[in-house]
């Protein structure tokens, strides 16, 4: 049995980069918990990108998905925890998941 429940979306007046993260409420912890709860899995057909020193995770989700809200699906499939990095600084190629061939599960 799952201790996730009442999954919702934050509904912001602005746009936000929080926009498509899902909130649930843990019900052991008696808290509010946002974010996937799946992993994706690396088999996942990608491209490769090479970063330049002007990248960000938003501005790569706007120019390969049209959609920099989904900037969290190329954090994800690159092990990126601070969002907030410059890339530039730590990486020098990133892969890009194809976002119609993206699966989830629980191993990676």
């Amino acid at each position: 049995m799952s201790v996730l429940k009442d999954k919702t979306y934050p509904n912001y007046t602005q746009m936000s980069r929080y926009n498509k993260d899902p909130i649930y409420y843990h019900s052991k912890d008696n808290k509010y918990v946002t974010g996937m709860t799946s992993n994706l899995y690396k088999t996942t057909s990608h491209l490769i990108h090479t970063v330049k020193p002007t990248d960000n995770l938003d501005k790569l989700a706007l120019m390969y998905y049209n959609d920099p809200t989904l900037y969290w699906v190329i954090a994800l499939f690159n092990d990126i925890e601070d969002v907030f990095i410059n890339l530039s600084d730590y990486y020098q190629t990133l892969k890009i998941p194809q976002i119609t061939g993206i699966k989830f599960g629980f191993e990676r």
